[in-house]
């Protein structure tokens, strides 16, 4: 196996696990995120911890899909491929930092409990504090930024013809998607998490369970290697012009 083709492999197994571990952090996470009352009630803490596991798994397998692309990346455009690393890197610090926010809850709630004589209506309000936190993050982490990371990997693959062109133009529709509908939620237009929220989101997970079964079954288009080479060789000529 070549190292492209195990390039491929990594990158997506990394992306089916970003699908599963964000669907799992959201729906474990719901008695915290739906509950104004959890700080004060008997809690479920252990159901939002493993929600954060996976916000957590989620974040390292985001991280993974930046760095494991860059070589592949890198030999077409290395300025647009060091801008998704770092996009992804960015995604994956707002997640993190959500994460936080919905562990605070916990934190404030098991207080509470050793508490005599605490303020139900602080703590309901601080809780509700820290879980819009969290839906901040949620909004700007895994939609705006996404939606540019989208934009940015399928722009790439369209122009260097690492997978067919109808998956990078998924990619394309599904990022401009959900920047579109994250824009709608920041303006108040819906709710994040509702009908219009997760159509709009469609694309975009259409796209990356696409491009993850495209590279597991057959990697990059044949021309991902030779583009290595051709890349390869305009620097040498670059620096024997300059030299």
């Amino acid at each position: 196996m070549s190292s492209t083709r195990r390039t491929a492999v990594v990158a997506g197994v990394l992306f089916l696990v970003t699908e599963v571990a964000a669907i799992g952090g959201l729906a474990l996470y719901r008695p915290v995120l739906h509950d104004a009352a959890y700080v004060i009630g008997p809690g479920a803490d252990t159901r939002v911890f493993l929600g954060a596991l996976c916000e957590f798994v989620l974040a390292l397998a985001v991280t993974g899909t930046g760095a494991v692309l860059y070589p592949v990346l890198r030999k077409r455009n290395e300025g647009a491929a060091v801008g998704y690393v770092c996009g992804r890197l960015l995604e994956a610090a707002v997640i993190v930092m959500g994460i936080i926010g919905v562990l605070s809850v916990v934190t404030l709630r098991r207080q509470a409990e050793g508490a005599a004589g605490a303020d139900g209506a602080s703590l309901v309000t601080a809780g509700r504090a820290l879980v819009a936190f969290h839906d901040w993050t949620f909004l700007f982490g895994p939609n705006f930024v996404l939606g540019a990371n989208t934009l940015v990997l399928a722009a790439l693959m369209y122009t260097a013809r690492l997978v067919p062109r109808y998956i990078a133009v998924l990619g394309l529709v599904g990022g401009a998607m959900i920047c579109a509908s994250a824009t709608a939620v920041l303006f108040g237009i819906y709710e994040q998490v509702s009908v219009a929220g997760s159509l709009a989101a469609l694309p975009v997970f259409a796209w990356e369970v696409t491009l993850a079964v495209r590279l597991l079954r057959k990697g990059f288009d044949e021309g991902a290697d030779e583009g290595a080479g051709t890349f390869a060789d305009e620097r040498v000529g670059e620096g024997a012009r300059v030299g």
